[in-house]
């Protein structure tokens, strides 16, 4: 008896060796700070800060912004300093 995976590849028009399909690595994102020598991130350069905040107004994570873990630790505190300074909105419109 074929097990499932065989049976629905073989379905799909492939055989046993096509079933499993292979991943290529993405390319590693640059981080823009790095890039630019920015040394600090300044919270009332809100041109730059709502590029890292969702619609709904949540803080981009590092894995989709490319920041390295230095300036994402940054970016969440001068995030965080103008929402409270009214530069930017705790909530999505």
């Amino acid at each position: 008896m074929e097990n499932k995976k065989t049976a629905a590849a073989k379905e799909f028009g492939g055989d046993d060796k096509t079933a499993k399909k292979t991943r290529r690595p993405q390319k590693r994102k640059v981080c823009e700070f790095c890039e630019k020598g920015v040394a600090m991130i300044d919270y009332k350069d809100v041109s730059r800060l709502r590029k890292y905040v969702t619609e709904k107004g949540k803080i981009v994570s590092a894995r989709t912004s490319g920041c390295c873990a230095h300036h994402q630790r940054q970016l969440t505190v001068a995030i965080k300093r103008a929402r409270n300074m009214a530069l930017l909105p705790f909530k999505g419109e």
